[in-house]
């Protein structure tokens, strides 16, 4: 039943996701730079999915793995899951954004993008190996950012909503370096977000693809926008460049979720929740819709949020904040003392196997980013 949830979770989205993109960007003439975009999709698609199996040796034998915590005391608990696994599709995914360095007239953005990725893939494999403590793990988002932000030459304005234009006066503030600091932010946060809601097999890769579709969904709409907008040709430039980058993600992130799919075959660590998280932050700064990025996040925000009092040491914080697995029944049970969404959600619902709450997670992540896109446009109407 694994790899039958994970086609049905991947087809469902991944077609008309693409189906979507490739027709609003045939509309405004984008056809060649997404049909190259896809060709890379592919690419780090299969070779995530080949590469994988041939290096998992290579980290059991450097002693890189851990066991199933979720599956303690059953057979599967004793077998030896390699783990930071992310670190490949990470470096597939460099491998895909040199291509676009070179054909793409944008060559500092590119390596901007391709320096702070590649600075928070080492310094998330890094906290795989030294398990660093959460106050630091939450500036080294800020170190692998700083790339993005030094080359940063887009606009640092934020509009003014239409209700409040009338008393300040200006429909646009700029904010200097401000919007810096935001985006720094805005990285911290997006790296962290996913970093603290996981421990399911499949549930950080899944979670990121389900927003990753989202976001590429997003920037598709930016092509053909409603109403007038006086820099239609920049916004469409914007997005286009975002989806360059989500691309190749997009089939990193498939890739890596073939095999971390329960049953788990690897694990992807802490480093593939750093690059996702700040390739998400990358893609909506340099596409300049970050605060849209937010409302796709909000199951992410959720758990944050819930789990501030342990993050913040004001509770005992244990190192796996994870559910109780019940041998007898071979499901998963809440922790109440453990504050995280998963927890939560167990604690509502009653017991559940792990692959059945992880596809509630998904499912509810899902959900979230329809209400999010739909809430994006019902509000910029209402403000612009």
């Amino acid at each position: 039943m694994g790899l039958r949830s994970y086609f049905i979770v991947s087809v469902s989205l991944l077609v008309p996701t693409l189906a979507y993109v490739f027709y609003e960007a045939d509309k405004v003439g984008f056809r060649k730079e997404i049909t190259a975009s896809m060709v890379l999709c592919v690419f780090g698609f299969l070779g995530t999915v080949l590469a994988i199996p041939r290096m998992t040796h290579l980290f059991i034998k450097a002693d890189i793995f851990g066991f199933d915590i979720n599956k303690r005391g059953t057979p599967g608990g004793d077998i030896k899951i390699p783990e930071s696994l992310g670190l490949i599709s990470a470096t597939m995914y460099l491998v895909c954004l040199c291509f676009l360095h070179l054909v793409h007239e944008q060559p500092i953005l590119y390596t901007a993008a391709l320096s702070s990725v590649t600075l928070m893939t080492l310094l998330g494999f890094a906290d795989d190996m030294l398990d660093l403590k959460w106050r630091y793990k939450l500036f080294l988002p800020l170190i692998a950012c700083l790339p993005l932000l030094v080359n940063y030459t887009g606009s640092t304005s934020v509009m003014i909503p239409r209700p409040l234009r009338d008393y300040v006066g200006l429909n646009l503030v700029n904010v200097g370096y401000l919007y810096h600091l935001y985006m720094a932010l805005m990285s911290i946060f997006c790296t962290n977000a996913i970093n603290i809601y996981a421990g399911l097999n499949g549930l950080e890769a899944g979670q990121s693809f389900i927003i990753c579709c989202f976001i590429m969904v997003h920037n598709a709409m930016q092509f053909s926008p409603v109403g007038d907008k006086d820099n239609l040709d920049s916004l469409r430039a914007n997005n286009l460049l975002s989806l360059d980058i989500l691309f190749p993600f997009l089939g990193c992130c498939l890739g890596i979720l073939y095999h971390n799919w329960h049953p788990s075959k690897i694990f992807v660590g802490d480093t593939f929740c750093y690059f996702a998280g700040m390739t998400f932050a990358m893609a909506s700064i340099l596409g300049h819709f970050s605060e849209t990025l937010l409302i796709m996040f909000i199951p992410q925000l959720i758990n944050f949020v819930y789990s501030l009092p342990q993050l913040l040491g004001l509770i005992h914080c244990p190192r796996h904040r994870l559910p109780k697995y019940n041998k007898d029944t071979g499901k998963l049970e809440g922790i109440r003392s453990n504050l995280n969404l998963v927890n939560l959600i167990l604690i509502l619902t009653g017991p559940m196997t792990e692959e059945n709450l992880c596809r509630l997670c998904l499912v509810m992540q899902v959900v979230f980013c329809c209400l999010g896109l739909c809430l994006r446009f019902v509000v910029l109407k209402l403000i612009t």
